[in-house]
């Protein structure tokens, strides 16, 4: 289980990308329309400015039961210990233990 804190502040993160997100496109867009040099560092300081965690590289995928962020599948939005766990309940449709 991953610490409150950690969690929280992926929370944080996540709502500070929704509130600068057109912001940020704007900024982008009318970055690649530039053709000034001097307009073009006016952009970027501008963009510079905006919070850094509102980027939406910053956010970690993490697992819905225990908050993992390693070892994270996307088709089922688990880490790999509780898919396992989840799978051999057969608690996930379509998912089989192989064997061979």
């Amino acid at each position: 289980m991953a610490k409150i804190s950690m969690i929280e502040r992926e929370n944080k993160r996540k709502k500070l990308t929704q509130k600068y997100q057109d912001k940020r496109n704007k900024i982008k867009n009318s970055l690649k329309q530039a053709s000034n040099f001097e307009e073009i560092i006016k952009l970027q300081e501008h963009l510079q400015k905006l919070p850094r965690n509102s980027n939406r590289c910053r956010i970690r995928n993490r697992c819905w039961m225990t908050g993992r962020s390693r070892g994270f599948y996307r088709d089922f939005g688990l880490s790999r210990h509780v898919l396992r766990e989840m799978s051999h309940e057969c608690l996930l449709p379509g998912v089989t233990k192989s064997s061979w």
